[in-house]
């Protein structure tokens, strides 16, 4: 069984930085390309950034585009999200999800976290 835990988030203020993690158990090649996704209170679920199972394939939202950084260490079994120059509209529960990966649709994963709450101060 697949299973994902996240950690990492936290309050920090506007300009700061934080690095979430997302370890993973159960999954394989075949399943655990990994895609971080975020909700806002009283907002869709939204896509932040991807990877493949071989980390060389990546792919970023506008939004975060320049500022986030996605790897992953499969020997360690966790995949990173590496967030710098946090704006207060970056405040949100982020997930981690694995799947067969390429999309940057939620549909297109299996697996969820349960979250970790992020809060940028202004």
């Amino acid at each position: 069984q697949v299973q994902l835990v996240e950690s990492g988030g936290g309050l920090v203020q506007a300009g700061g930085s934080l690095r979430l993690s997302c370890v993973f158990s159960g999954c394989t090649f075949a399943n655990c390309a990994v895609g971080w996704f975020r909700q806002a209170p009283g907002k869709e679920r939204e896509f932040v950034a991807r990877i493949s199972w071989t980390g060389t394939r990546r792919n970023y939202a506008i939004s975060v585009k320049g500022r986030f950084t996605i790897s992953r260490d499969n020997a360690e079994n966790t995949v990173y999200l590496q967030m710098n120059s946090l704006k207060p509209e970056d405040t949100a529960v982020y997930f981690c999800a694995a799947g067969s990966g390429g999309t940057d649709g939620a549909d297109g994963y299996d697996y969820w976290g349960q979250g970790t709450q992020v809060t940028i101060s202004s």
